[in-house]
């Protein structure tokens, strides 16, 4: 089934995307296929992947650090826009997908291959991130999906495999799937499709169970300049290094484990477990940073924006007209957030305790209620009467 003649394939060492590569040669009729790995931070050693790849029959294997990458422009983006998917989940995983997709296409143009392939099945939200940001990017590039056709179970893949080499799982399988970069981690299927079944204390790696935590409190003081996030404790941090550190100081306290029922784009719900200490208490901070630094009108409307922003990101439509148009709206919201917060962590809690900033416009002698006090108290029954008149008057004619 010749489908195209050289390939750029998404891949990550697992069963699937391992069996991709000799079913796109045998059953595709695919001359070439090109190994793609991308290190987003997931902690394990991609040394083995590369040549993994190569002994399933990949032509090239590339491995390529995307982490400072995906930092800076996926994950700061998200957190001045308080990216929350549903009000909860912080799109950990989501928004390594679009960065994935630019990988495939830039490799497909340097390589002069005619498609990109990747791993992802027919239920999962990835097909459609990796699909429609791929065509976003190159919309003549080829998008190749064998685990979405060919049918077989994992038993079957497993078997198909080892035809051409490809060893099986040393270890017996695990039921859950699992995936994880610099961000956090996603944890689905297997006896977490019941939602009445507790999630179990070892599919959490980043982040300690409560009972297990230190006893005394710990502060940890964010900075942040126009919306990022570039230092813990007053020391000035690269972005990988920032949230590598702040995923263990968080994690070590309990905090950013999140346990939803999530629509997914394809129209089912899916049970979902995430960690993802660093970003939730990145954004909470970022959230409350900006209560100090901008106006009310500014705030209450950016929420909304911040909403559709989620749903962007979760849906695959980050190279898309709108998200670039939201992206300027927030950059201009940032110009001003730039301050100090501080967070306790504590028992599998992070609470932000402590705000300071340059740029506050927060006024004390308004606010107070001692001996400082300025605000005209003169003025609040004028202001109520014109404030309710509408009020009365709906009253008036309604209950005459």
């Amino acid at each position: 089934m010749g489908r195209a003649n050289k390939v750029v394939l998404a891949y990550s060492g697992g069963v699937d995307t391992s069996v991709c590569i000799p079913y796109l040669k045998q059953e595709w009729g695919i001359e070439e296929v090109i190994a793609l790995a991308a290190d987003l931070g997931q902690g394990e050693e991609l040394g083995p992947i590369k040549e993994k790849a190569l002994k399933s029959g990949a032509s090239e294997s590339l491995v390529i650090d995307g982490k400072e990458t995906f930092a800076q422009e996926f994950a700061f983006a998200a957190i001045k826009a308080n990216a929350l998917y549903e009000n909860r989940y912080p799109l950990s995983t989501a928004l390594a997908r679009p960065l994935i997709a630019k990988m495939l296409v830039e490799a497909a143009h340097k390589y002069g291959a005619d498609a990109v392939a990747h791993g992802c099945t027919a239920k999962g939200n990835d097909q459609v991130r990796f699909d429609v940001g791929i065509m976003a990017l190159d919309p003549n590039i080829k998008v190749l999906a064998p685990a979405r056709e060919w049918g077989m179970t994992r038993e079957e893949t497993i078997a198909y495999g080892e035809k051409f080499g490809i060893p099986a799982p040393v270890k017996k399988s695990s039921p859950y799937s699992i995936d994880r970069n610099l961000l956090g981690r996603s944890i689905e299927a297997g006896p977490l499709e019941d939602p009445m079944t507790e999630p179990p204390a070892e599919i959490f790696l980043m982040t300690k169970d409560v009972a297990e935590t230190p006893d005394q409190p710990e502060y940890v003081d964010i900075g942040f300049e126009k919306g990022v996030p570039t230092s813990l404790n007053n020391q000035s941090l690269d972005p990988v290094t920032l949230i590598n550190q702040l995923n263990e100081l968080v994690g070590k306290h309990g905090y950013g484990r999140i346990d939803m029922m999530e629509n997914r784009v394809v129209g089912i719900k899916s049970r979902e477990i995430y960690e993802a200490p660093a970003l939730l208490v990145l954004i909470n901070a970022h959230r409350d940073l900006e209560s100090l630094t901008l106006t009310a009108d500014v705030t209450q409307y950016k929420r909304g924006i911040e909403d559709t922003y989620a749903q962007l990101i979760y849906r695959g439509l980050w190279y898309n007209p709108l998200k670039e148009a939201l992206d300027a709206f927030i950059d201009q919201t940032q110009e001003r957030v730039t301050g100090t917060v501080r967070v306790k962590l504590f028992k599998g809690n992070a609470i932000v305790v402590g705000r300071k900033s340059e740029n506050s416009i927060y006024a004390p002698d308004l606010a107070t209620y001692g001996a400082g006090d300025k605000f005209d108290h003169k003025t609040a029954e004028g202001f109520i009467y014109i404030w309710g008149l509408p009020t009365r008057v709906w009253s008036e004619k309604t209950r005459g």
